[in-house]
């Protein structure tokens, strides 16, 4: 993605005009429009979404003062809730995790090759074995103790690392319930995976549970944390087809594969500014 780049978020009330008001507005400031997808929703007589890319090069004013135009001139009139960001900032992503490490290095591996729109600044965990591996790819590792007993605490200094490093926070199998004051921090700003049986399967053991009820599909399932346990909009999932031949081991391997894939695609769409929450689901433009 170029660094002349802008992307325009807008989520409004759907009515006639919508489309061209924003677009006679870019092209009087100079501003040529790379790419617009959209999207307009049936509920609440209809709710208009759209994300809009383009060139900055050419714009007759500073960037913040065609902000400031647009919330006035467009945004105003329309009721709508939007932002605008550069393509050339890049999001902080501070990654927590305990000891599983797939979806943790999928991460690191994209964020290595160029394919992450980001700048992966901390790994935080609740155990000292993934120290290594994390900063093998020169990412600091931090190793904050956290149980049932030491929460408080243990958040408290996760608040102090993390301040001024994360615009987004990754749950890569951080086996450690978040407080609801946490998530208040960053609001849909915190991503988590897990695997797709809940609520059917919960508690320890879900693939054991899974096999010995002769499940066909094994899923993944990313989505924002919010104070309601693995209830948050889900931005992104994936299924994979077992048969009786499949062994337990079998079923945690598809679902490990299945996780690291579907969490490294919804940190990706966020970093690109790809997704719209409303109420509790999204709109991924992908």
């Amino acid at each position: 993605m170029s660094d002349s780049r802008a992307i325009l978020l807008v989520k409004c009330p759907d009515r006639p005009g919508i489309v061209a008001a924003i677009s006679s507005f870019l092209f009087r400031h100079g501003a040529n429009i790379l790419d617009l997808e959209q999207h307009t929703s049936e509920d609440e007589g209809g709710v208009y979404f759209t994300r809009l890319e383009f060139q900055t090069v050419g714009l007759d004013l500073p960037l913040e003062d065609l902000e400031a135009a647009f919330g006035l001139d467009v945004a105003k009139p329309f009721a709508m809730e939007w932002r605008l960001t550069l393509a050339s900032v890049r999001k902080k992503v501070a990654v927590l995790v305990s000891k599983h490490d797939h979806a943790l290095l999928e991460l690191l591996w994209n964020w290595k090759r160029g394919d992450l729109r980001a700048d992966v600044t901390l790994v935080i965990s609740n155990h000292p074995d993934l120290r290594e591996a994390v900063e093998s790819f020169g990412v600091p590792f931090v190793h904050v103790p956290n149980s049932k007993d030491t929460r408080r605490e243990a958040e408290a200094q996760m608040t102090e690392l993390l301040a001024g490093k994360a615009d987004l926070v990754v749950l890569a199998r951080y086996m450690q319930i978040v407080s609801p004051e946490l998530v208040a921090r960053w609001p849909r700003r915190i991503i988590n995976i897990h695997h797709s049986f809940l609520p059917a399967f919960v508690g320890a053991d879900p693939y054991r549970q899974a096999y010995d009820r002769g499940v066909k599909i094994v899923g993944a399932t990313a989505h924002y944390v919010t104070e309601a346990l693995d209830a948050g909009p889900i931005i992104e999932q994936d299924v994979g087809r077992v048969s009786h031949r499949d062994a337990v081991d079998d079923l945690k391997n598809l679902g490990r594969d299945l996780e690291r894939r579907v969490l490294a695609r919804a940190v990706k769409w966020h970093c690109e500014d790809r997704i719209i929450v409303h109420g509790n689901k999204t709109i991924v433009f992908r």
